[in-house]
């Protein structure tokens, strides 16, 4: 059962009026997360569409159907049931198995049962596993490649990580002149085809098995295919750290983003409220004034801390303006989607409240790497490495935003993959001697 395009005209008949089980997504152009879902849609549909009807619309086309239904970041799924919606929306980066448990609440119990039988298991022996495909990751299976390992890298996402939501990286040496950050990937990606490495996108990583006592290493996608290596690459990198106040989570998708290349354009000539003050806040703010009128950045501090360059061009720009030395308490959306945000001075315990068209959060990242049982790390969840990005468990070596490091960019990340790439490519070649 394949995927139907609607537009907004079509809405009613076919979600609205429709009775059953009816699901939707909302995607965007330039938006690797859709990108990243659609193939994990299209596998979803071809199980579950003689029971459940798959739809997507293109949001940027339909922008005010998106904006009645609160649909403000891309990709967004809804799920229908008899015309009302129901469950939990998902939105960004979207998991398989996370579709399937909505869909199972839109089922009859029988028929998801008869449905959704286990494939199984397929098995596949490899030399060398990377989990990632940022530049660290990208990096590391280029070497590893050419090197002659059998390589594999996988990406539950599209190749590229922040970086292919950064719109111009200006200090990558080689590059000659400020680059879309999805170009820098795109060339990435071409010279590690092109030395042989495999790159397996859009795979929910579903298990991790570090081996034990000089055990290969498995890992499991999609529930379905189990790769085995004597080495593994941890190359996940991170995800946006959330605030933990009010509304955030009941908002997110619906008025807060955490991508400004993913949402910004849906905010042409409206006013937006940004959180943070280091470089992904300012250079995303910076980014955003391409679309909305007016920026409000809010920082806990009375000084920005992202790159000279980047505040220098913030403090000067015209649309942007800044609320100084406060937090973010609360979010809240209005009858006309508006965003109220309430922000508390830190010095002076005043409270006030800051309205516009919707949120954008940069306040940090968090490593991708939980539930790797027996993985050290330190208090903030980054892995302790030595300098050859060597882990506690022999065998797994971790690169890039997932270690303990001091320096974070895209360049510091290509190296780490360099060297974990060497360093297990020795370590390989001497298991393979015993």
């Amino acid at each position: 059962m394949s995927v139907l395009e609607i537009g907004a005209d079509q809405f009613e008949e076919e979600v609205l009026s429709s009775s059953g089980a009816v699901v939707v997504d909302f995607y965007s152009t330039e938006c690797p997360p859709c990108e990243a879902l659609y193939p994990k849609y299209e596998d979803v549909a071809g199980r579950f569409g003689s029971r459940v009807k798959f739809l997507k619309i293109f949001r940027q086309g339909n922008r005010d159907l998106a904006l009645k239904l609160g649909v403000t970041s891309s990709p967004t799924l809804l799920f229908y049931r008899d015309g009302k919606e129901q469950g939990q929306r998902l939105i960004a980066g979207i998991k398989k198995q996370a579709i399937v448990k909505e869909i199972q609440g839109l089922m009859d119990p029988a028929d998801f049962k008869a449905l959704s039988v286990e494939r199984p298991i397929r098995q596949e022996n490899v030399d060398l596993i990377i989990l990632g495909g940022g530049p660290a990751g990208l990096s590391a299976a280029l070497y590893a490649a050419q090197a002659r390992l059998n390589t594999v890298l996988v990406d539950q996402s599209m190749p590229g990580g922040q970086v292919t939501t950064t719109h111009l990286i200006a200090n990558y040496p080689g590059t000659g002149k400020a680059i879309a950050g999805y170009e820098l990937i795109h060339n990435m990606q071409s010279q590690v085809k092109e030395a042989g490495g495999r790159i397996l996108a859009a795979m929910d990583i579903t298990a991790i098995h570090p081996g034990l006592d000089g055990h290969d290493h498995r890992v499991l996608l999609d529930g379905e295919l189990e790769l085995i290596a004597p080495a593994v690459i941890l190359a996940m990198g991170a995800e946006p750290r959330l605030l933990g106040v009010p509304g955030e989570k009941e908002f997110r998708g619906r008025g807060i983003s955490y991508c400004a290349t993913c949402d910004g354009k849906f905010y042409q000539d409206l006013e937006l409220i940004v959180i943070g003050g280091g470089n992904s806040a300012v250079e995303e703010s910076l980014f955003l004034t391409r679309f909305a009128r007016r920026i409000t950045i809010v920082h806990q501090f009375d000084t920005l801390q992202a790159n000279k360059a980047a505040q220098e061009a913030a403090l000067a720009h015209p649309a942007i303006q800044f609320v100084w030395d406060s937090e973010p308490r609360s979010f809240q959306m209005d009858e006309h989607n508006k965003m109220h945000v309430m922000v508390e001075n830190r010095k002076t315990g005043v409270k006030k409240e800051l309205i516009a068209d919707g949120a954008f959060i940069f306040v940090g990242l968090l490593p991708n790497v939980q539930g790797i049982e027996g993985l050290r790390r330190n208090e903030q969840g980054y892995v302790i490495t030595t300098e050859d990005m060597e882990t506690n468990i022999p065998g797994v070596y971790a690169i890039g935003d997932v270690r303990q490091k001091k320096v974070r960019q895209a360049i510091t990340a290509a190296a780490d993959g360099c060297i974990a790439a060497v360093i297990a490519e020795k370590y390989i070649e001497k298991r393979k001697d015993h």
